[in-house]
């Protein structure tokens, strides 16, 4: 080796890599003084029985893969009106390169049975797949109502079906077995035919028998940068055919002009022509922006448009990534987080281009101190604005570190306001106890139905975290459950709603953050009103639908 009728449903009660620079020291911290309040989020995973840690198979050779995994899902798989968990699963990299079979570790899927209690029905329903595992995309491709999945690895991806709860491997019959390193991946009807389509991306042109050898400033042996293999990989554009096949339309739809380190993906419409586009958080290279055309085929246009590099022109070394209406101001923003001793960076649209505002938000100063992955703009406070937390954990080793683990970093909640504008929550990553570990994907959705939205978190080589929101100022909420005509989530449609002088627009969509899949629900925080007015729904094909006024307290289900 070298190295979208209308009911109520009450409540159903980098990688980034650091170059090779010189760490920044252990007094390197936020620059913005925290905001001391009461824990946001406690830990339950042990007493939920949600028991999953994912295997790294670190075991001292420093492969690459190690340090990246692993991936997260939310999803309703047995249709109970609940959300079960998925996760992907490490083990050896090589021997799952070489045979996945032969890699013990494999995928778990953890039921709810409500009140955040779970069971590990993996064996059961099928779902332990065996390969080396980075991230998972979820939606219904067959349209049969049951949600799919599509499991990205380190060679060979998986899909699999759910037939009314169990999960075949159709990967074969399909022709979705990408055998590249996958990491994110988004279902979403890419030519708006109805049906999903899928786009995976790739991170490194890799495999275990050529890896490189990197050292740490620190001394020793340690993970590489990106830039050290000079092998970005194409990205790969699957068209969904309708029948259980999917054709590989890379080059057709012009994907292949352009190769990355991607890592995170997610999509919208950001130009308001009714057709969705695609942005990927790529690893040390400038991010790409790819816009649809009516012809079928995809423009990049991240540096025309302004979304590539930060405002000082730098490519950064993206990760997790987000898109929502930030400012109210009825288009889709973008949030992209990054490595250690780099800021995220939030790019405003304003129609034609987008604008880099990281700085006047607060951001900047107060998240280059950690190295982030998995990310949300979530409103977990429910005082009508979105907040942000951050899935931290380094890729090389800390100069000074606060456990045993030498890459673990605490996570971070940055409580948003009218601005926009956060600021950091104490204690760190919005827990009573602090919690430091290295972590990677987080997934948001409201597991207990409770109308506060949970997170979790998968860490590298430490149990999994599930973090159940327990701020105690959380005011009213509302939750949109949009199914199109089908009764599938309406993936693309784009809901618009009066709170008080405000218009808030969010996407419906599954894939963000960084290796996951979310609860495609949308969740509004309404402070202290006690309705949702002129609720306004764009399905996917542009046709709009007025709904008008919904109340507080309750999952809205609303069917084209």
């Amino acid at each position: 080796m070298i190295r979208l009728h209308v009911a109520a449903i009450l409540p159903i009660l980098c990688v980034g890599c650091e170059d090779a620079a010189p760490p920044p020291p252990a007094s390197f911290k936020p620059a913005v003084t925290p905001q001391e309040s009461s824990p946001w989020f406690e830990d339950i995973a042990e007493a939920s029985n949600l028991d999953f840690k994912w295997i790294s198979g670190d075991d001292g050779q420093f492969l690459m893969p190690e340090i990246v995994g692993g991936g997260v899902a939310l999803l309703d798989f047995d249709g109970d009106g609940d959300l079960d968990v998925y996760f992907v699963q490490g083990g050896s990299v090589t021997d799952a390169w070489r045979n996945p079979e032969s890699n013990t570790a494999a995928n778990r899927l953890f039921r709810n049975d409500g009140l955040m209690q779970f069971t590990d029905v993996s064996d059961a329903t099928g779902a332990a797949d065996g390969g080396f595992g980075m991230g998972v995309a979820v939606g219904d491709i067959d349209g049969d109502g049951d949600p799919d999945l599509y499991v990205t690895n380190v060679g060979r991806n998986t899909m699999l079906r759910n037939d009314d709860g169990v999960f075949v491997d159709i990967t074969e019959s399909s022709g979705t077995g990408d055998q590249g390193w996958g990491a994110s991946a988004a279902f979403f009807d890419a030519d708006l035919d109805g049906d999903l389509d899928l786009f995976a991306t790739n991170y490194l042109d890799w495999n275990p028998d050529t890896e490189i050898t990197c050292f740490s400033p620190l001394g020793g042996e340690d993970y590489c940068s990106p830039r050290n293999y000079l092998s970005p990989a194409l990205d790969v554009f699957y068209r969904n055919l309708g029948d259980g096949r999917f054709a590989d339309a890379t080059v057709e739809a012009g994907f292949d002009a352009q190769s990355g380190t991607g890592l995170g993906i997610v999509h919208a419409d950001w130009n308001g022509d009714h057709r969705p586009d695609i942005f990927i958080a790529n690893d040390g290279m400038r991010d790409l922006l790819w816009m649809s055309r009516p012809d079928g085929t995809w423009s990049e246009e991240g540096m025309t448009r302004g979304c590539s590099l930060d405002d000082e022109g730098v490519a950064k070394a993206g990760m997790g990534v987000d898109t929502t209406d930030l400012d109210d101001d009825g288009d889709f923003d973008i949030i992209v987080c990054n490595l250690t001793g780099e800021s995220d960076s939030i790019f405003r649209n304003d129609g034609d281009y987008f604008v880099d505002i990281t700085g006047r938000t607060g951001v900047r100063a107060s998240t280059k101190h950690a190295t982030r992955f998995g990310l949300g703009w979530i409103d977990f406070d429910n005082d009508g604005w979105l907040d942000l937390y951050e899935a931290n954990g380094a890729v090389t080793r800390i100069s000074v570190p606060q456990t045993d683990d030498p890459y673990a970093q605490a996570d971070a909640v940055l409580k948003g306001r009218s601005g926009p504008k956060f600021t950091p929550v104490s204690p760190a990553g919005g827990t009573a106890d602090s919690i430091i570990l290295t972590s990677r994907a987080a997934a948001f959705g409201d597991l207990d139905q409770d109308g506060g939205v949970d997170i979790v978190v998968v860490n590298k080589d430490a149990s999994a975290n599930l973090y159940r929101n327990i701020n105690s100022a959380r005011g009213n909420w509302l939750a949109l459950d949009i199914r199109d005509a089908s009764g599938r989530p309406a993936i693309g449609a784009i809901v618009s709603a009066q709170l008080g002088e405000r218009v808030l627009t969010r996407p419906v969509r599954r894939a963000s953050s960084y290796m996951a899949s979310n609860d495609p629900r949308v969740h509004f925080g309404l402070g202290s009103a006690t309705a949702l007015k002129n609720v306004t729904i764009q399905w996917p094909d542009g046709t709009v639908q007025q709904v008008g006024q919904l109340k507080a307290g309750q999952t809205h289900r609303l069917q084209r």
